[in-house]
């Protein structure tokens, strides 16, 4: 039984001894081993998560991170004015003294008695084209070849394979790919375009745009695809006002003006023709005894190394030795939508501006339609022969310019009110017609 203590009120109560253990204090070299552990794992647990992330970080960004959108840049191609002629002066020009006629005579017959003089031989000659013909094989870097495979079938109905060459010329570039302007035939009806550079790299091509009008179209090229010696070599040519081509220029064609790619001729423009009518338009040819293709590739170039021009057959009479060049600024506007991938706009008709003297005649003002090309979007929707063109859309039309202007800014299968003048026995006819705008 538990014992009682001397008050006899209960069990009494015993002490126990409490310990309390304490560490003993960590000496310099326990606090330095310590300290020395604990770096190194720091140290070591950043290096593991570093390499983690290094690993991670590819594949977080492949299959976790949202994919970017990449745009290719655009092409831009300014257009070019018409030149201005510009209205005569009526100040006469000054009139020379005795003296001055006195000081110059003897100036003018010295230069022509020293260049009487020179004996002028082959040297002479070949030093003033030396610098030309350097200037042409610069071009030559531009020009590319078009490989085109095509298939068709033989009498016995086989398939077979036809492989055609074709001129091209670089005639603009952005940062992800580069563009080719080339005959529409070169591309016409192919299963693949390959496409080989001045310096014997080939690259695939892609068909970027048509023109049926000029029978011209523009591929593009991958840059990403090329070899980086081939990129450094790409040539773009510069594009040229053609309306600064008068009768007489030193001209160049490039292409296949021989009928053999990279071949070249030289010669004069020997005409200009002014507002010649085209489908859609005005235009202006160049007439030259320089060679050219029109079916392989063939452009023309000033003395700058500029293109101003392609050689047509479209205008080219049956014996007729002269040249045919279309003017490049007068397609500008239709290779800068080609080589954006946006088709150009289409109507379909031939005309010209109504003259002051049918004006006063009772004629109304706008553009008299010589022809509605058959199947074309204003033949279609009932425009004929012998309309007279005077409103496209909102817009009044006066002269072809007008018309050309208005006409680029719509877009294919777009629907656009055409206002005409219809003539019914004696009196013009305001009539209406709703045309869906085609592409060219």
């Amino acid at each position: 039984m538990p014992e009682k203590n001397q008050m006899g009120k209960g069990p009494e109560k015993r002490h126990f001894i409490h310990e309390k253990i304490v560490k003993p204090k960590l000496t310099r070299f326990q606090i330095l081993r310590r300290l020395l552990f604990l770096g190194c794992g720091a140290v070591l647990f950043g290096f593991l998560a570093a390499v983690t992330f290094a690993v991670s970080e590819p594949w977080a960004k492949k299959f976790l991170a949202e994919p970017e959108t990449t745009e290719s840049s655009s092409v831009s191609i300014p257009t070019d004015e018409p030149e201005t002629t510009p209205a005569p002066t009526t100040t006469a020009p000054p009139k020379e003294t005795k003296e001055e006629e006195s000081e110059t005579a003897p100036i003018e017959e010295v230069i022509r008695n020293e260049m009487e003089r020179y004996p002028f031989g082959a040297e002479d000659l070949l030093s003033m084209y030396g610098g030309f013909n350097e200037l042409v094989q610069d071009t030559n870097k531009g020009i590319v070849t078009i490989h085109s495979v095509k298939t068709q079938t033989d009498w016995f109905d086989n398939s077979v394979e036809i492989a055609g060459q074709y001129a091209g010329a670089v005639i603009a570039a952005t940062p992800e790919e580069f563009f080719v302007l080339t005959p529409r035939e070169a591309v016409s009806d192919a299963e693949a375009i390959e496409v080989t550079l001045s310096d014997g790299s080939p690259a695939l091509a892609q068909l970027k745009g048509v023109d049926k009008v000029s029978d011209m179209a523009v591929l593009r090229v991958d840059i990403s695809t090329l070899e980086d010696s081939a990129k450094e070599g790409i040539k773009v040519l510069e594009l040229g006002n053609s309306y600064a081509v008068k009768p007489g220029d030193l001209i160049f064609t490039a292409g296949a003006p021989a009928g053999m790619i990279f071949s070249n001729s030289i010669g004069t423009v020997s005409y200009v023709a002014k507002n010649v009518a085209v489908v859609d338009g005005n235009s202006r040819l160049f007439y030259t005894e320089a060679s050219g293709q029109a079916d392989q590739g063939t452009f023309l170039f000033n003395t700058k190394g500029q293109v101003i021009g392609w050689v047509t057959d479209d205008y080219r009479a049956e014996g007729d030795y002269m040249t045919v060049v279309r003017a490049l600024s007068d397609y500008k506007s239709v290779l800068e939508k080609l080589s954006n991938g946006i088709t150009a706009p289409y109507l379909g008709i031939m005309g010209q501006e109504v003259p002051e003297s049918k004006r006063q005649e009772g004629m109304p003002l706008g553009i008299y339609i010589s022809r509605a090309i058959a199947d074309g979007p204003a033949y279609n929707a009932g425009i004929q022969s012998g309309d007279i063109l005077t409103k496209l859309g909102e817009n009044s039309i006066v002269t072809m310019r007008d018309f050309q202007n208005y006409l680029d800014k719509l877009k294919t299968g777009e629907n656009v009110i055409v206002q005409i003048q219809r003539f019914d026995r004696e009196e013009y006819v305001e009539m209406e017609y709703e045309v869906t705008v085609g592409a060219r």
